[in-house]
């Protein structure tokens, strides 16, 4: 069994655009939304669909927010993460466009971007092509256990952040990857999406599994301390900022030739001015644009995501802060409905990981 390296999941990002408490319900005639392969499922099984970054998807389904995230943490939960649109990027020009774009060092890794069409203008070899794939994400402690069954390869040879192509469910040509969104032991499956539908309903079948929606898959990533594209990151945050220094490939930092070397390699060098930082509440829970405020009452911060941790019965979140705040175990007070309330500097993730790793 061949393994190479995830490229997405290695970079430690997820393109997304909204927390499911922005998504809008379906309820406009004129809204054009994206389908998955899976949207009629989806219906079947009790999908309640919102409008979420372009796609109609489910924020959960008949059993409670609460009720599917405590299920993919004791057991797995399945999710449809087919909006996260798949690309094989080809050439032997492949690897200078991708760190062109990242700060990773993915001339190291094992066996629709205008960057593509700038690198085929000076003559470069490489292309990209948008797969017609489905990405099932199997989340969970006995995620590996349910997959198991279905599959030739001994999953115990893949560990987390590798991915090999086997046949899963007699469906061949899919893709297996050790990695997710939750914190938890699980994988990512890219199958063609003309037999999306059967995968899903074979892992169903097996009752340690339940699906679960955009409302669990927010509230897992939090307590894993994991970033949501556009609300934690952007395109003007550093990964020294993001806390994400472990990104940034130690050849090029050395090489200083990725995107915003001149200012990333100095900031991990000296003082950087913010960091992002957990946060955990009693009372009202932390939602992204509160205020963060010093013990004086002055504003130092803003709170980027935040939601109650059904885990752990407290409200967590993450923003960004002055170094000198960013301490585990400093004071602060948050400000949620126009009161102040405490909130302590907390290390993440808040819930342990289960990531698989071969020791």
């Amino acid at each position: 069994m061949q393994r190479v390296v995830s490229v997405v999941a290695h970079l430690g990002f997820r393109l997304q655009a909204l927390p499911p408490a922005l998504c809008r319900p379906l309820s406009c005639a004129q809204d054009v939304l994206r389908r998955t392969p899976l949207y009629d499922f989806h219906l079947a099984h009790g999908g309640k669909m919102v409008a979420f970054a372009g796609w109609s998807l489910p924020v959960q389904y008949r059993d409670s927010h609460t009720d599917s995230h405590l299920h993919t943490r004791q057991h797995c939960s399945l999710f449809d993460v087919s909006h996260m649109l798949q690309t094989k990027i080809f050439g032997s020009d492949r690897v200078k466009l991708m760190e062109s774009l990242v700060v990773g060092d993915i001339a190291e890794l094992r066996p629709n971007q205008d960057k593509v069409r700038e690198l085929q203008n000076q003559g470069r070899d490489v292309g990209l092509e948008v797969l017609d794939n489905a990405l099932l994400a199997l989340q969970g402690p006995t995620a590996a256990q349910v997959l198991q069954a279905s599959v030739a390869d001994d999953l115990k040879k893949l560990p987390f952040m590798t991915s090999a192509v086997m046949e899963v469910f007699g469906v061949s040509g899919c893709r297996v990857t050790r990695c997710g969104y939750t914190g938890e032991d699980g994988v990512e499956i890219s199958v063609p999406a003309a037999e999306a539908v059967h995968l899903a309903t074979a892992l169903l079948k097996n009752p340690e599994v339940k699906l679960a929606g955009l409302a669990a898959r927010d509230s897992l990533r939090l307590e894993a301390g994991l970033c949501l594209y556009g609300n934690d990151i952007d395109e003007h945050t550093t990964p020294v900022e993001g806390s994400l220094s472990w990104t940034l490939g130690k050849r090029r930092r050395a090489a200083m030739d990725f995107p915003g070397a001149k200012v990333i390699v100095p900031q991990l060098k000296g003082k950087v001015q913010r960091r992002r930082v957990g946060l955990m509440c009693e009372g009202a829970p932390m939602r992204a644009h509160s205020p963060i405020l010093n013990m004086e009452g002055t504003k130092i911060g803003t709170v980027t995501s935040g939601c109650p941790s059904p885990s752990l019965k407290k409200n967590v979140a993450m923003g960004y802060v002055p170094c000198e705040y960013s301490r585990p175990g400093t004071m602060l007070l948050v400000e949620v409905r126009r009161k102040q309330q405490m909130a302590v500097v907390s290390k993440m993730p808040f819930v342990p990981t289960n990531y698989y790793t071969l020791k």
